[in-house]
């Protein structure tokens, strides 16, 4: 306690000095400000100056400008250079020689701003390799910073392989190449893809130079699109193509490999100026084909999974990579035109009859309808002659209606055999398709596998009795229902059609009857095997007015001259009993032949 009672204070120590590391005699302190006035006397604010790094903090980076003055500058600046380390020597440009606390002020983003343009310009002339900070995401690619100045980084230009996560290179410093710049807006595009394009480009012919047509090599599946499959090779991409994936048809690749996957495959082919290398997956595997059991057969039943279908037919897998078509005749016995899509989907399971098999083109037709009975097996105990039955309308022709009895057995009512009555223009007049119709078997034409059916003979000819109704002469009460230039359809009792020509259209007052008209027409013609009437209006009051002046003629000539008619009789009689004489001689005659 007692010696700490000696202890005083240097009345004359300098402990300014002392803070700023120079401690000595007092010449020896005149000599280091003068020194240290001297250095700050060269260095000139608004000005860049090289400096030299002396401490890098996680905020801030100490960096001494011509070796004695030293400057904070803010870790944020530096962003871009994570190799930043003491002893390198940086740029940076003096603000102020003194804040209001005495510290030299710097800047190395001033620095570096203050030359970016020209060294932008200068790089894209060499074409020299600089390095950027990516500082963030934008629309399209990245930004950039090269040389304090904001580049961009298209997506495109960031590697030679998609980028699927651009998240990932955010804070990341990376080398570029300026490849474009716009002088007038001052817009600068850097590519990361450049610089490795080259080095690629001589691994690509190095890789092309040693491929050999069956080569097996180890691949990384670098894209999937919907025609095919994109192997990374090491430096140069082939293509699997969907129909190289597998034996079975695929019709996603997705359903065979996945993004990144290993995978061998065997070279197909390559064209080394195109640089286009065609590879195989399924080649590495036997062929299905191969594998397919010696004892099937034609005739043989077999099971499957439709995987693919047309308007022609189905294709069916029967085995993994074995598929047989299942062409539309062979689904059904029926003789109508019909799509493939009607019968079966993709996806369904079906059973059906090997009806070819060919192992050398690898090829397999299928049918189902083998597995029924055919339906014109035994037609002619099934349809008799004159049988009855109800079919289904199926399509109209100008000439009948076709209609199914059953899946396979089809038959045809001809325009003629539709109705005894009715005149029918198109058979769309008579029935819709769809609907049933009662027929009858006419005819049976096992060849053609068709039927010739009847609708009207299911009813008596009516026309027997019409011939007694519809008599020449008669008349009867019509309706004209349609109008056509040659003349009128009228339509009579019993839906009986009969046909009126233009003249006989005529109505008594000189007019002309019109559509829908109810009228009486008398029968000039009826013919039964035609099944034709004619009729008219006309005749109706011109006939009644003819046979009127006929009878007034007759009664004005007996008026007017009844003696003259007597001598004429007399010599008519007479005339009559030579004829009968001559007669009787002749008869005789012939008699005296016979007895002779």
């Amino acid at each position: 306690m007692d010696n700490n009672k000696n202890i005083v204070p240097l009345q004359d120590f300098d402990w300014e000095g002392y803070e700023a590391g120079i401690v000595g005699e007092a010449s020896d302190r005149s000599e280091a400000e003068k020194s240290y006035d001297a250095t700050l006397a060269r260095v000139q604010e608004d000005e860049v100056v090289e400096g030299t790094v002396v401490s890098i903090g996680k905020r801030e980076v100490a960096v001494s400008i011509q070796g004695k003055s030293d400057g904070i500058i803010s870790a944020n600046e530096f962003r871009y250079n994570a190799d930043l380390k003491v002893g390198d020597t940086v740029e940076v440009y003096v603000e102020s020689r003194e804040d209001k606390k005495g510290q030299l002020v710097l800047s190395h983003k001033k620095a570096r701003a203050a030359k970016s343009w020209e060294r932008v310009n200068q790089a894209l002339e060499n074409k020299e390799v600089v390095k950027g900070y990516i500082k963030c995401r934008t629309k399209g690619g990245m930004i950039v910073d090269v040389f304090g100045i904001e580049a961009f980084l298209p997506g495109s230009q960031i590697d030679v392989k998609p980028i699927r996560d651009y998240d990932v290179f955010v804070d990341k410093t990376m080398e570029f190449q300026i490849v474009k710049i716009n002088q007038e807006f001052r817009n600068v595009v850097v590519s990361h893809k450049a610089l490795i394009e080259a080095e690629l480009e001589a691994q690509k012919q190095e890789i092309m130079s040693k491929l050999e047509k069956g080569q097996v090599l180890e691949g990384t599946v670098k894209n999937i699109t919907s025609y095919g499959v994109f192997i990374d090779l090491g430096g140069v991409d082939g293509l699997v193509h969907i129909t190289d994936l597998s034996w079975s048809r695929v019709t996603d690749p997705r359903e065979v490999v996945e993004l990144d996957q290993k995978l061998n495959v065997v070279i197909l082919d390559f064209d080394e100026q195109k640089k286009r290398i065609a590879l195989g997956l399924k080649q590495l595997t036997p062929h299905p084909w191969d594998a397919l059991s010696e004892d099937l057969k034609v005739g043989d039943k077999v099971h499957g999974k439709v995987v693919v279908m047309t308007d022609y037919g189905a294709f069916v897998e029967v085995a993994p990579g074995v598929e047989g078509l299942i062409h539309v005749s062979e689904m059904s016995w029926s003789q109508h035109l019909r799509s493939a899509n009607d019968f079966l989907k993709v996806g369904d399971e079906v059973d059906a009859v090997i009806l070819t098999l060919d192992r050398t083109a690898r090829k397999m037709s299928l049918g189902i309808k083998q597995l029924k009975d055919d339906p014109w097996k035994d037609i002619e105990t099934r349809y008799p002659l004159g049988s009855r039955h109800t079919a289904k309308v199926r399509n109209f022709t100008n000439f009948g209606v076709f209609v199914e009895l059953e899946e396979g057995v089809d038959g045809l009512v001809h325009i003629s055999d539709l109705s005894w009555t009715k005149k029918i223009k198109h058979p769309s007049e008579f029935t819709k398709v769809g609907e049933s119709m009662d027929v009858i078997v006419l005819e049976i034409d096992t060849d053609n596998r068709r039927l010739s059916l009847g609708h009207k003979q299911l009813e008596e000819n009516p026309w027997d009795q019409f011939e007694s109704v519809f008599t020449e002469g008669s008349v009867h009460e019509g309706t004209i229902v349609e109008m056509m230039d040659k003349g009128a359809v009228v339509q009579l009792e019993y839906g009986v059609e009969g046909f009126a020509t233009p003249k006989h259209l005529v109505k008594e007052d000189g007019s002309h009857a019109q559509l829908e008209e109810k009228l009486p027409f008398k029968v000039l013609e009826f013919n039964k095997d035609s099944k034709r009437i004619i009729v008219s209006h006309s005749r109706t009051f011109e006939d009644p007015a003819r046979e009127a002046a006929r009878q007034e003629k007759r009664a004005a000539r007996k008026a007017t001259a009844p003696k003259r008619e007597a001598a004429p009789a007399v010599q008519n009689q007479a005339a009559g009993q030579t004829l009968g004489d001559l007669d009787a001689l002749a008869a005789l005659k012939e008699q005296m032949q016979k007895d002779e």
